[in-house]
């Protein structure tokens, strides 16, 4: 796999977080809320909807007080409810535990054997920024420090304030939880991180990485063993 390292970064999304998210998408709130109304009407009128409903979304997505730093709630009106988390169907040769990104259809899904995955929303690369290939959990962290590296620094000079590390929190471009991709036995500089911008979902604004709600990455990372395997598919 080829990567540019000047913009294939840890921080991946440290670009758009410390320019104040000014690259974040127009607020989708009023056609999401309307959209996931209307499947819950559906579910109330008799008829299966094939989507978590608010009332559930809010539950798996509510406030995780007892982290390190307490999580807020997921505004679930912000994400298109066909990226609520899932199990599906998904035949697969992959033994029970693989990860495989789907960039195209902004899936994440860990196979749980028997041709079944669960299956979560994410974020993922922008056109530019995508790759794909396999690759392998070498390393995790809770609430990790963010360094941007220094030809970040050199495109953003604000950047260099945190040129010895940003501190874990909420603030931090990589959030709660990340998982680091390696092939064999380097780091890629690509990782499965937490995101808490619901917005972000289904759309590709990274520079290469991919990003679950912090609710559903704390879930991930619960049953991701270093050394997990990880399969990016072709966008």
């Amino acid at each position: 796999m080829t990567m540019d390292r000047g913009t294939a970064d840890a921080g991946k999304v440290g670009d758009r977080a410390l320019s104040g998210l000014q690259s974040r998408l127009l607020d989708r709130r009023a056609f999401l809320f309307g959209s996931a109304a209307g499947l819950a009407a559906l579910g109330l009128g008799g008829c299966a909807s094939d989507y978590m409903s608010l009332a559930e979304a809010e539950k798996v997505y509510g406030p995780v007080p007892n982290e390190k730093f307490p999580i807020p709630g997921v505004d679930v009106s912000k994400v298109d409810p066909k990226y609520f988390r899932k199990t599906v169907r998904y035949d697969s040769n992959e033994a029970p535990g693989t990860i495989i990104v789907d960039p195209g259809k902004y899936y994440v899904y860990r196979i749980e054997g028997e041709g079944s995955a669960t299956r979560y929303g994410a974020n993922v690369g922008r056109d530019g920024f995508r790759w794909n290939g396999d690759a392998y959990v070498g390393r995790k962290a809770e609430w990790p420090t963010w360094t941007p590296p220094k030809e970040m620094i050199a495109r953003q000079p604000e950047a260099g304030k945190y040129a010895r590390g940003m501190p874990g929190g909420l603030d931090n471009p990589l959030g709660a939880r990340v998982l680091y991709l390696y092939q064999n036995g380097v780091y890629t500089l690509y990782t499965i991180y937490s995101t808490s911008a619901p917005e972000t979902i289904g759309n590709g604004i990274t520079s290469g990485c991919t990003g679950l709600l912090s609710q559903d990455m704390i879930d991930l990372y619960s049953r991701t063993p270093v050394n997990t395997k990880v399969v990016v598919l072709p966008a």
